[in-house]
């Protein structure tokens, strides 16, 4: 069996990742009598609000140091030591020590997992690979904006972030912005996003459960999409939030914004096509077919241009960090909305 290999972002190298479950993921999506069992295994969230139900109890306190052994799970950086959580959903949706995901700089990711790039993708395309027959638009529940005119449709910047049972499951904001519209929370069936999952079901990200959110920040809209995935009963937001008029909170970069429960699970990026520069490592990664492994608050792009935001600073409110904040955080929030800034457009990239 083919090993899922993405590139350590460091080394430059290929890494083989420790799957969790392997065995049971390769029945379920590479063998006849597995696919069989799809409705059941996926379609319904009996079976994983049943197992919601399990890590959530202290009968599931053993299956912690499982998890910790499983190289990538960096369990030295939990804020609590390993028999101090309750349970394994407990463990899993674990916080960090202080310090231990240092805030870049420009736009970082949201998360720890595995980023693959889709650039200039048209919204109404299949998406993410050959063979699925959703498109872009269907995974936002239709909330993209069409283009100018039929001959020249809208296009996008897509980054998506891809979590495995070993990762940090919480995510953060990415950059400084401003809810733009309500979220919309759409029901769906609870497939694997593993590699191995995504050839043999590439509507994955359209058909599963899902959170979408349109913000306004310094360079455009962003979306931000969390998709919950086989084992993940419930994608949970901690952000403060005001419904109703936008504008009513500003969100600053490093701000927790929610968490998964148990299970894989993946983040969305979405931005109008060249608004943002991704990282040039990144790109070409991407560009030759591999997921790249990075950590929540890591540098992956910067905006190609600024502008002010939102439109008078009396429309907003400093919404309150969830989580511990850097210093660089805490003296952007004390100095107020960003303004334009041109030269940030010559700033060079990282190799």
């Amino acid at each position: 069996m083919q090993p899922v290999d993405y590139i350590d972002r460091v080394t430059c190298e290929k890494v083989a990742e420790s799957v969790m479950g392997d065995g049971a993921l390769r029945f379920a999506y590479e063998t006849a009598l597995g696919r069989t069992l799809w409705p059941v295994l996926f379609g319904s969230k009996f079976l994983s609000a049943l197992m919601g139900v399990y890590y959530d109890s202290r009968l599931s306190r053993r299956a912690i140091r499982a998890l910790a052994a499983i190289p990538g799970c960096r369990a030295d950086e939990a804020e609590q030591p390993l028999a101090a959580y309750r349970s394994f959903n407990d463990f899993f949706t674990r916080r960090l020590k202080p310090g231990a995901r240092p805030l870049g700089e420009q736009i970082v990711s949201p998360a720890d997992g595995r980023l693959r790039l889709y650039l200039d993708a048209a919204a109404d395309d299949p998406f993410p690979l050959k063979g699925a027959t959703k498109s872009l638009r269907d995974i936002c529940g239709g909330d993209l904006p069409p283009g100018a005119d039929e001959d020249a449709p809208a296009r996008y910047d897509i980054a998506v972030i891809r979590l495995a049972p070993v990762d940090y499951h919480r995510f953060h904001f990415p950059c400084d912005c401003a809810k733009a519209a309500p979220t919309k929370v759409i029901p769906g069936r609870y497939h694997s996003v593993n590699p191995i999952a995504l050839v043999r079901y590439p509507d994955v990200y359209a058909d599963n459960e899902r959170h979408v959110t349109r913000y306004d920040t310094v360079f455009g809209d962003l979306w931000i999409i969390e998709v919950g995935a086989f084992g993940v009963g419930t994608i949970v937001q901690t952000a403060p939030d005001a419904p109703g008029e936008k504008y009513q909170i500003l969100n600053r970069k490093g701000d927790e914004k929610g968490y998964f429960k148990f299970g894989g699970s993946t983040v969305i990026l979405v931005t109008p096509a060249e608004k943002i520069r991704y990282d040039k490592d990144l790109v070409r990664h991407s560009s030759d077919g591999y997921e790249v492994r990075v950590f929540c608050g890591e540098r992956i792009a910067r905006p190609i241009f600024r502008r002010r935001f939102p439109a008078a600073p009396a429309e907003i409110t400093l919404a309150a960090a969830s989580g511990p904040a850097s210093e660089a955080a805490a003296l952007a929030a004390a100095s107020g909305p960003a303004s334009p800034d041109p030269a940030l457009a010559a700033a060079s990239d990282p190799a």
